[in-house]
């Protein structure tokens, strides 16, 4: 009885872990950029009353065995990076990554950071940031008099300026990539940082070794499928509450034990 009431504990510690992942997935459909976290999840350790292949008699051995699982556990919380719709804005700025890569910006501590969200503005001194105000690497600064901005699906950026009728290229966005994106830490703000598990970034031009392509005039939306999330949800909360009806069935079976009288 008390094996139940730990496999029950830690399966209702699991499952308010899973809720709370989806729910900041639902939470963020909206987000521009933002890619999905799935909560994964072990067994724990079991209790053998009965080992497979013990002798049963002088003859036989026991085909199966007798082992008692204690629960279940967290194991991790992965980010799923699969690509999110594009959705076309007309803002020139707006940029929507096509496949593989991440933007790289500047933070105020001159460490770099990573992202998806492409929807860039223009500070004070004409540099392409953030809307948190980070630089966009490497740094894209636009002339004062520029009318026109053109960005390449290969990152090539180019402007019109004044009464000029061509355009001239002023600069190259780049994408990173890593071995394993999944690695990355979530810092918020749409951003993400090295650690070792994800690997160092390896930078290259867009529609290139592997990278994606830039959509001018677009961002790239949430993946987050707002249905699946709704199931998994229901899913989670079932589960969270049949793992305390186990709990009660539980407790009432121990009051029933306590109860006996000799």
């Amino acid at each position: 009885m008390l094996r139940s009431l730990y496999s029950a504990t830690s399966g209702m510690l699991a499952q308010q872990t899973h809720i709370d992942t989806t729910s900041n997935n639902i939470a963020n459909v909206n987000t521009t950029g933002f890619k999905k976290s799935r909560a994964d999840f072990n067994d724990l350790f079991y209790q053998a009353v009965q080992y497979a292949g013990t002798n049963t008699s002088n003859t036989t051995l026991s085909p199966n065995g007798m082992e008692v699982g204690l629960g279940v556990r967290p194991s991790a919380i992965t980010k799923m990076f699969s690509q999110g719709s594009p959705k076309e804005t007309e803002n020139n700025l707006d940029v929507a990554i096509t496949g593989k890569g991440f933007f790289q910006v500047q933070l105020p501590d001159g460490t770099t950071a990573y992202t998806r969200s492409g929807n860039f503005k223009l500070d004070d001194q004409g540099n392409l940031v953030t809307s948190e105000g980070y630089l966009l690497i490497p740094q894209i600064t636009l002339p004062e008099d520029t009318t026109q901005v053109n960005i390449g699906v290969d990152g090539t950026v180019s402007v019109t300026q004044g009464l000029q009728t061509t355009s001239n290229v002023i600069g190259q966005i780049t994408l990173a990539n890593f071995v394993n994106p999944a690695g990355l830490h979530s810092m918020g703000d749409n951003l993400f940082a090295i650690t070792n598990a994800s690997g160092d970034a390896i930078v290259g031009v867009p529609d290139s070794q592997g990278l994606g392509k830039l959509r001018q005039g677009f961002l790239e939306l949430s993946n987050v499928k707002l249905v699946e999330e709704m199931t998994d949800l229901i899913t989670a909360q079932r589960a969270y509450e049949a793992n305390s009806k186990s709990i009660q069935t539980a407790d009432a079976m121990l009051q029933t034990v306590n109860s006996l009288k000799r």
